[in-house]
């Protein structure tokens, strides 16, 4: 596959055959690391048989194409923290009836084993859990998903590029293995900032909050509902500032630094998602509100 500054070229399949291919789909980048989010550009040079919609779908996610100007629809989409492979389409529907396909595939590569963070917790949180407390952190990663799945039904909601939560140091990095009491645990699929007991934490963006609860891993949790499929939470905070239904804005103060759930101290775990799949919330920091928000033209 060609690339061009880390920029993946597009293969095509244009129904009925007889048509010129006449849309590319490129995505940066072209490599990316699991978790990450891509961007994903599709353009039409035909001014003759004009684009009437797009819709695509990329690792079981729906895009969401948004026209960015003459010619040119812009997507974002998650990649998982598990795959090896990953295909991502647009499919073009034009005014004359014709259908148009254009796909990318994205060369991944492989994760590297994570470093282990020691870390010691509660022994409420390590030792063997009862099937009660099994079945309720599954309720609690099933809503988690349900809220991500509920995205999609949204259009992107901000105007402004994505902020961090907090300014502070970042203590424990997405992909970074954890260690709990000598015990090699799951990967960690967020980033952790620093912070004492009551210090504040913002809204990474605008955006509807859709589940303010306490879970038994997370402690006190915000959920934001951003549209466009992105989700971001924020876990283990001592105080909730907002309600389930409450549109916040970015920058907006909605909780407090806690240690509530599993955690070795005060500190906020930030996470985001791409519908269901678990993504790099630092990678939304990269997506200019000029390429994919409300302020883009549709």
């Amino acid at each position: 596959m060609k690339t061009i500054f880390r920029t993946a070229i597009a293969v095509f399949s244009i129904f009925p055959a007889a048509l010129p291919a006449q849309a590319t789909l490129t995505a940066a980048p072209a490599s990316p690391e699991p978790g990450a989010i891509v961007r994903l550009t599709l353009t039409s040079t035909s001014n003759v048989d004009p684009i009437v919609s797009v819709r695509g779908a990329m690792a079981g996610e729906p895009l969401h194409y948004m026209k960015a100007g003459a010619g040119v629809w812009h997507a974002i989409g998650g990649v998982p923290v598990d795959m090896d492979s990953l295909l991502a389409n647009a499919i073009v529907q034009r005014a004359s009836g014709a259908t148009e396909t254009a796909r990318v595939r994205f060369r991944l590569p492989k994760a590297p084993p994570p470093v282990a963070q020691p870390l010691a917790v509660d022994s409420t949180f390590t030792k063997p859990l009862d099937a009660a407390t099994i079945a309720r952190i599954n309720r609690e990663n099933a809503r988690a998903r349900e809220v991500g799945r509920e995205a999609h039904q949204r259009a992107p909601m901000w105007t402004a590029s994505f902020l961090k939560p907090r300014t502070s140091v970042v203590t424990s990095e997405f992909g970074s293995g954890r260690l709990f009491n000598g015990r090699l645990t799951t990967r960690h699929l967020g980033v952790d900032f620093r912070g004492a007991v009551g210090e504040p934490v913002k809204a990474a963006n605008r955006g509807v909050v859709a589940l303010v609860d306490r879970f038994f891993l997370a402690g006190n949790v915000v959920y934001v509902d951003h549209g466009g499929g992105i989700v971001t939470s924020y876990f283990h905070l001592s105080k909730t500032l907002v309600k389930q239904g409450d549109v916040v804005k970015r920058g907006q103060v909605i909780g407090e630094v806690g240690n509530t759930g599993r955690v070795t101290g005060p500190h906020l775990h930030w996470a985001a998602r791409y519908g269901e799949n678990t993504v790099n919330p630092l990678d939304l920091l990269a997506i200019p509100s000029s390429f994919y928000s409300a302020s883009v033209p549709r």
